[in-house]
């Protein structure tokens, strides 16, 4: 069993940035572990926002939603036991409830996730 905590969600207005943050506790090796961020808001599904393989020797690989390229990044600190993702010009329609996730597989989609963290909030308003 894997416990996920998210932290560094906030209000910041358009154009802003935040830096996410999931620590994990319990389970195997962090390493092992492929991630994934998730935003949802009230009344839509689950949307995928990144995501970041295990290991494969010192790299990872990392996917992004269109929305977010090349404005989120997803990065990992194994010795931390800690996943972050980096965001940057900030749009009110990032306003969501970040969850961090780890899954079965390197993936998109939400069902591949297995367990989740209890979400951070980010608002993007003036």
């Amino acid at each position: 069993q894997v416990q996920l905590q998210e932290s560094g969600g906030g209000l910041v207005q358009p154009g802003g940035s935040l830096r996410l943050s999931c620590a994990a506790s319990g389970g195997r090796t962090f390493s092992t572990y492929d991630m994934g961020w998730f935003r949802q808001v009230p009344g839509k599904e689950r949307e995928f926002v990144a995501s970041i393989s295990r290991n494969y020797g010192k790299t990872n690989l990392a996917d992004y939603a269109d929305s977010v390229k090349g404005r989120f990044t997803i990065s990992r600190d194994n010795a931390k036991n800690t996943m972050y993702l980096q965001m940057v010009s900030l749009k009110p329609e990032d306003t969501a409830l970040y969850y961090c996730a780890v899954g079965r597989a390197y993936d998109t989609r939400a069902d591949a996730y297995l367990y989740w963290g209890q979400g951070t909030q980010v608002t993007v308003s003036s």
